[in-house]
């Protein structure tokens, strides 16, 4: 198996631990639970979930708020120094995919540039530089993933959760002095990733939680002779909770199998996840 399909395995399988995680806590809150210290299932599944708990700045604009895209969490950079004339430049701490999924930001002697261009991981400067020119690239990652809790803060006003309604509630919120939405009780609704919000006086001051995506595990390598060598400098690990070490490892290799064509691991590892995944809701 090549680097490249690890990267792609690793990815798939984190994306289905991850995505699990609200569903089994959908299920556990339906049943009672243990107070004893490490056994209650809900507060054991909220402590993985909460790497992934963060909190940004929306932006208003038009009527609406944007939902904040990039927790910084996940960030990669690279740095170099411009030789004499020479336009092209190999990125070698930030992998193409994460280039491409992200915004990233070049800055010169600490001056943001736009005078540039990025294939791959090749940078490209528009024109020919003079020697000794610090070049910083740094690359973050668009991660929001689902959307938690809405807060209005303003001045010397406590803060306060908004609401969330649909539209629906919200045309009869609207239609009566006594239930509109104030300063002091704000609503809100959710559509098309923006947030409306109301009181419509209400445009500053909006944060909101979320939970953000785990960043792909990328096993990235450097060739030495016809061999793979292990590049920790822009490689990144897989991001969930350690307890999630033995299922990585059986859903890993339960997907090799199918990429090697090979039934007998294919069969082995299913029946270990099965059983994995039995243990831990039974």
């Amino acid at each position: 198996m090549t680097p490249v399909e690890f990267n792609k395995i690793g990815t798939q399988v984190q994306l289905e631990i991850f995505e699990r995680y609200f569903e089994d806590l959908n299920q556990q809150i339906r049943v009672p639970q243990t107070n004893t210290d490490y056994a209650d299932r809900v507060v054991n599944l909220d402590e993985k979930i909460s790497i992934f708990k963060t909190i940004g700045n929306t932006t208003y604009a038009n009527g609406a708020f944007s939902l904040p895209t990039e927790s910084g969490s996940s960030q990669a950079s690279f740095t170099t120094v411009t030789l004499q004339n020479q336009q092209a430049y190999a990125i070698t701490t930030i992998t193409a995919n994460q280039l491409a999924g992200g915004t990233t930001t070049v800055y010169l002697d600490g001056v943001v540039s736009t005078a540039y261009s990025i294939n791959g991981t090749t940078l490209t400067l528009n024109a020919a530089p003079a020697a000794g020119i610090d070049i910083f690239v740094v690359t973050t990652q668009d991660d929001f993933y689902r959307l938690g809790t809405v807060i209005y803060s303003e001045g010397a006003l406590p803060t306060q959760e908004l609401e969330r309604v649909d539209r629906g509630e919200l045309y009869h919120l609207l239609s009566s002095k006594l239930t509109a939405p104030t300063t002091t009780y704000p609503i809100y609704i959710y559509e098309r990733q923006k947030l409306f919000v109301y009181p419509s006086t209400i445009q500053s001051g909006v944060q909101a939680t979320y939970i953000r995506k785990p960043m792909d595990p990328v096993w990235n390598f450097t060739l030495s002779g016809n061999a793979y060598v292990y590049n920790p400098d822009t490689s990144i690990n897989f991001e969930l909770h350690d307890a999630e070490q033995t299922e990585i490892v059986l859903k890993v290799l339960l997907y090799a199998g199918v990429v090697v064509k090979d039934p007998t691991i294919i069969q082995v590892a299913a029946q270990q996840v099965a059983q994995e995944q039995q243990n831990q809701k039974s």
